[in-house]
């Protein structure tokens, strides 16, 4: 039997198969499946059951109504017949319809068509109304590019923005111009960029044409004294439209910061390679002025740049730049320059560095810093004049004939007189032709003294300083003239071999009246300056101590020559020192010494009394000196009285030249004097007058004070020796044998007084 369980589920089955949506059948029947074993049959069998109920419900249902049914078909056949006659007249009411309103609505399309392109049109014209100013802006966006006019650009590119772009923005090529704007932008900057480069490069390329003509008009103001700026301004000689252009737009984009940074570093960069030297400027004063004419343009522009835009630089920018220009140029003239020895290469330089200075002064820039390296370069300046000054007074000592100037007519005096400050009473009052006592070298000297202030005067002028400073700056640049330059050529012509004596005696003449010009000196840097000597804090010029050392120096030259021609001559001494008696006359070698010493002391007469005298004294100490060491010589072993007597005539003629005046004004027999020591040593030995020197020894009052035990007992030993070998001492032997006792007696007391004079000391 089947449960009853199983009948209950499958009627819910079938009401949920009945009443549910046959999309969602699915769920229902699988739970046919998934039930008991069977269950599909008993359901089958439930399942046509219903079937059969349904059937017969219909069935039902249809029997029913089937009379009705019937009727309705009868009555639908009676008005077939109705209904096809209206449907033909219907369907020729409409076929004439149609044919009548054909027409009609061939017209009224033709109306909508035409209101509808109407509407179109009137449509159109308004969206080209709205959008043709969008793109006349557009073209002239692209006129304005075309034609570099780019900040004009920027412009129409903010107006289309910000008011046409808005108004048409739902068209697709309002679109493509909006995105196509940044893009144009960025172009327009690389191009305004692009244009600044060049501009760069071409005021890097110009700098110098800048620079030059600006000194070259200052360098007008100084020749014409106008007192007036005239020098053109950058703008005139330079297209500054590409810096403003760039700044422009680049403050239109927002970006203005950085072209500020970029402007700057560029032209920091610029500035280091103008300020670069070439290696070779030092060499021709063009050097300088290509270098000076690029400065001067750079520091034009930034001044330009400055002033003619609002923030582009800033003064602490350029002055930043100046300051490290300023650093560099001065170290760049303070090298070179040192290698500059051309006194007017560095006139030159100084006069562009004024130039120079001045022209950057008149655009605010500091230039103090270059006058006192002006002031540094006056020394080197000085330094080259120097240098240049040494070699004309050298070339000017070596063409002198050091003799006295011949003046035949007065014309030659006059000639002579307007180069030199020279005034001798005595002398003009002499008839021509006559002689001036200095040489040609002291007119000449005198003058190039007065070239070499002119020269000095040159650098001070437009330095900016008082009368006062350049009249102590000639002073002292003439000073060391005078000390270092002429003192050191005077010093160095003094000590020249060819030099004579008469050549020296001349130089002494012309120091002394070079030395008496200095005041003339003085009174010429006076002139210059108004500026008196007597002012406090003058410095005076020091010629006088410079020809005075001069002049020392050429009398001890004199000195050192008469020595040494004194010395010539007594190496030509040829004494036979063993001879048996004397010649009975003076050794020739002595009185050619004393014609040559005579003849020169003539020549002293021009020479203050004091040299000449001291030179003849110093001559005449000298000789008797050679000689007394001639005759103590250790070389020399022996010597006869025959030769001390031949000797003894020598130094006879040199105390008769002595006491003939060679020099005027000697006291007595000062000059005599000098041979005191010879003569009272050969009167010793001449006389053998022993007994009196040795017991008047060390007395005040002795005869022979002047000869020393040590020489008596050298050359009584040279004679000792002698006597032994050419019986010189024979005939003392032969008459009196008691003398040869007196002799070693004589010998053993000198060397007793020897001995005590060692032990005293």
């Amino acid at each position: 039997m089947t449960p009853v369980g199983c009948i209950t589920e499958h009627e819910r089955i079938l009401q949920e198969i009945e009443s549910t949506d046959t999309a969602c059948v699915g769920p229902t029947l699988r739970s046919v499946y998934d039930d008991q074993p069977n269950a599909h049959k008993r359901f089958m069998e439930k399942l046509e059951v219903r079937i059969r109920n349904h059937d017969r419900e219909i069935e039902k249902m249809c029997n029913f109504h089937h009379q009705g049914f019937v009727d309705a078909i009868t009555e639908l056949l009676k008005v077939r017949a109705d209904a096809e006659k209206l449907m033909g007249q219907v369907t020729d009411t409409n076929r004439r319809l149609q044919d009548a309103g054909r027409e009609v609505t061939a017209q009224t399309e033709e109306v909508i068509r035409c209101r509808i392109q109407q509407r179109n049109m009137t449509t159109t014209v308004e969206r080209l109304q709205l959008c043709i100013p969008v793109l006349e802006m557009y073209s002239k966006l692209k006129e304005q590019l075309e034609s570099k006019r780019h900040y004009a650009a920027l412009k129409t590119m903010e107006q289309l923005e910000k008011v046409f772009i808005p108004r048409v923005s739902r068209y697709r090529f309002c679109q493509i111009m909006a995105d196509n704007l940044p893009k144009l932008r960025e172009d327009i900057k690389d191009i305004s960029m692009s244009d600044l480069k060049d501009f760069l490069e071409s005021i890097r390329k110009h700098s110098d044409k800048i620079g030059e003509t600006a000194m070259k008009q200052k360098q007008a103001e100084y020749r014409y004294k106008t007192g007036k700026t005239l020098v053109l301004t950058a703008q005139d000689l330079v297209d500054f439209s590409p810096v403003y252009r760039c700044l422009h737009i680049y403050t239109v984009l927002g970006d203005r910061e950085t072209f500020e940074n970029y402007y700057r570093k560029q032209r920091r960069k610029q500035a280091r390679l103008v300020l670069q030297p070439q290696s070779n400027m030092q060499e021709t004063v063009e050097g300088y002025r290509r270098y000076f004419n690029q400065i001067v343009g750079f520091f034009l522009v930034e001044d330009h740049v400055l002033h003619s835009t609002q923030g582009l630089l800033t003064r602490a920018f350029t002055d930043e730049l100046w300051n490290m220009a300023l650093s560099k140029i001065t170290a760049v003239l303070r090298t070179h320059s040192s290698y500059c020895s051309d006194p007017d290469l560095v006139l030159e330089l100084k006069n562009l560095i004024v130039i120079f200075a001045d022209t950057l002064q008149g655009y605010g820039y500091p230039v103090n810093r270059l006058f006192d390296l002006l002031y540094e370069i006056r020394d080197q300046y000085n330094e080259t004049l120097l240098k240049k000054w040494a070699l004309v007074f050298r070339e000017i000592f070596e063409l002198d004939n050091y003799s006295p100037i011949p003046v035949e007519t007065e014309e030659d005096y006059k000639s002579v007189i307007s180069r030199f400050p020279f005034h001798d009473a005595e002398i003009e009052k002499q008839d021509f032709p006559k002689k001036l006592p200095m040489s040609q070298s002291v007119p000449q000297i005198y003058v190039q003294v007065k070239e070499f202030i002119y020269a000095s005067l040159k650098f001070s002028e437009s330095l900016h300083r008082s009368w006062t400073e350049i009249d102590d700056m000639l002073r002292k640049s003439t000073n060391l003239l005078l000390t270092r330059t002429l003192s050191g050529c005077l010093q160095n012509l003094i000590k020249k071999p060819h030099i004579g004596l008469t050549e020296l005696v001349q130089i002494i003449i012309n120091t002394t009246h070079l030395e008496q010009a200095c005041k003339y000196l003085e009174d010429f840097i006076t002139n210059i300056t108004n500026i008196s000597p007597e002012t406090v804090h003058t410095t005076r010029l020091y010629g006088l101590s410079t020809f005075k050392d001069a002049r020392h120096a050429a009398e001890g030259e004199i000195y050192t020559k008469l020595n040494q021609k004194i010395d010539e001559f007594i190496q030509l001494a040829d004494y036979d020192w063993g001879m048996p008696e004397s010649d009975g006359q003076a050794s020739g070698y002595l009185m050619d010494l004393i014609n040559f010493l005579r003849s020169t002391f003539q020549v002293f007469t021009h020479l203050p009394g004091k040299v000449a005298q001291t030179a003849c004294m110093s001559a005449c100490k000298h000789l008797s000196t050679s000689l007394m060491q001639m005759l103590l010589d250790c070389e020399l072993k022996q010597i006869s009285m025959g030769a001390v007597q031949q000797f003894n005539l020598d130094v006879i003629q040199c105390e008769l030249f002595a006491s003939s005046e060679p020099v005027p004004g000697f006291q007595g027999d000062t000059l005599q004097l000098a041979f005191i020591d010879l003569r009272q040593l050969l009167d010793l030995f001449m006389v053998w007058d022993w007994s009196t020197y040795l017991a008047d020894y060390g007395q005040p009052t002795s005869k022979y004070l002047r000869v020393n035990p040590s020489t008596a007992l050298a050359l009584l030993e040279k004679m000792k020796d002698t006597s032994k070998k050419n019986n010189i001492f024979s005939q003392f032997r032969k008459n009196d044998r008691d003398k040869q006792k007196l002799i070693e007696t004589v010998v053993k007391q000198l060397r007793s007084l020897v001995n005590g004079m060692s032990q005293h000391s």
